[in-house]
């Protein structure tokens, strides 16, 4: 018989180091420290939103964009950052940002355009961008002391005469990194010399520590024709399983998105989506609570990772910190991260899982500080059994 025909684009994506990983994590009964999703749920008033909305029959199809008072929460949500959109023809709802993320390249991007993504990058950009036919292009970040920043003069040399985009994750996963307003306003004047749409992944931008603040690339000038502003509920109010996500951006570009979003899921989450208005209009306090806690178990993580003998990074928002398992007398953060669920008992990320080239980063380790500190407190003493053999 013959074999089924295999489509060359997508066959690198059937199967994500994450699933292994967190598959060997279950396995070996491992303090999973890889994955980056909450051990806790969100606001209270927002669970309730959502259970009456259950219980009231709000359990059918919404309507294509959206569900308008979802729509217009989250225009008013970005007049934080000076940013106005219209809630009826700027404004989609999305099924989280990964479904914004794949529907603005098949949207916005033809076959043998080339996107720039940022190095290391979040693992849905490469199989997003292969989807739509398009030709990645990926650009370092530059060590810069303890954390990471763009570097604005290799950006620039890699923008081609087939380069369309750029996606721009910032507060950046898998670092931790906030691209301060030098970096953001670098982009922009490379975007618009080059006339280059830029998409934003901006998922975690309640999530920033130490008095860092994020800026949508949007607020620069010229970048509100020509951004594409993605975020989510699911990291700002602890309901990742939601899946409830946005896209704003100036209607000719917003119209290109939802002609591919609506053939990908057509709609989702509908006694969600009042929970999450809601939320982003009422839940401030839960979430500046949130960001202060989540510091403190940044810092808790920090000091044991330090403690433990890893050379720990700065990370400046997300769940995650990134260290280095040189000090520890290992060189390769992929092959440890393999051995450590059944050496320590802990499950961690290799940074290189990010990267087309790993080489830079094969010495790095991605760990997720957002879970319970309980959970934090076993998996430090766990990583400490390293130093012992």
């Amino acid at each position: 018989m013959r074999e089924p025909p295999v489509v060359p684009k997508l066959r690198p994506f059937t199967t994500t180091v994450f699933a292994e990983m967190t598959a060997l994590a279950v396995r070996t009964e491992a303090v999973n420290l890889g994955q980056g999703f909450p051990d806790t749920d969100g606001p209270a008033g927002m669970l309730r939103v959502a259970t009456e909305s259950i219980a009231n029959g709000v359990n059918q199809y919404p309507p294509g964009p959206g569900m308008p008072e979802l729509r217009a929460a989250v225009a008013e949500h970005r007049t934080r950052y000076g940013l106005h959109y219209d809630p009826d023809t700027e404004v989609l709802v999305t099924v989280g940002a990964t479904e914004a993320i794949s529907a603005a390249m098949l949207g916005l991007v033809d076959t043998q355009d080339e996107v720039l993504v940022i190095e290391p990058y979040y693992d849905s950009y490469a199989a997003a961008v292969a989807m739509a036919g398009a030709q990645r292009k990926a650009v370092p970040l530059r060590r810069d002391g303890d954390r990471f920043a763009v570097d604005l003069d290799e950006l620039r040399a890699a923008v081609g005469p087939r380069t369309r985009a750029i996606l721009v994750n910032s507060p950046h996963n898998p670092t931790g990194t906030v691209f301060t307003t030098e970096d953001l306003a670098g982009i922009a004047r490379i975007c618009v010399e080059r006339d280059l749409i830029a998409v934003t992944d901006e998922v975690y931008e309640h999530l920033v520590y130490d008095g860092a603040e994020h800026h949508s690339l949007a607020e620069f000038e010229g970048m509100r024709e020509r951004t594409v502003a993605i975020s989510s509920a699911g990291k700002s109010f602890n309901c990742t399983g939601w899946k409830i996500g946005w896209v704003c951006a100036p209607a000719p570009l917003l119209g290109a998105v939802r002609a591919a979003k609506q053939f990908l899921t057509f709609v989702g989450g509908a006694p969600f989506q009042p929970a999450v208005a809601h939320a982003l209009r009422a839940e401030g306090e839960w979430v500046a609570e949130l960001r202060n806690g989540l510091q403190d178990k940044r810092n808790r993580l920090a000091n044991g990772l330090a403690d433990a003998g890893f050379g720990v990074l700065s990370s400046q928002g997300t769940y995650f910190i990134c260290a280095d398992v040189r000090p520890l007398g290992f060189t390769d953060g992929a092959q440890l991260c393999w051995s450590l669920p059944e050496r320590a008992g802990v499950a961690a990320v290799p940074v290189e899982a990010f990267t087309d080239e790993p080489g830079p980063w094969r010495s790095l380790v991605r760990f997720a500080f957002c879970k319970r500190d309980e959970v934090l407190d076993e998996g430090i003493a766990r990583l400490r059994k390293l130093t012992t053999r």
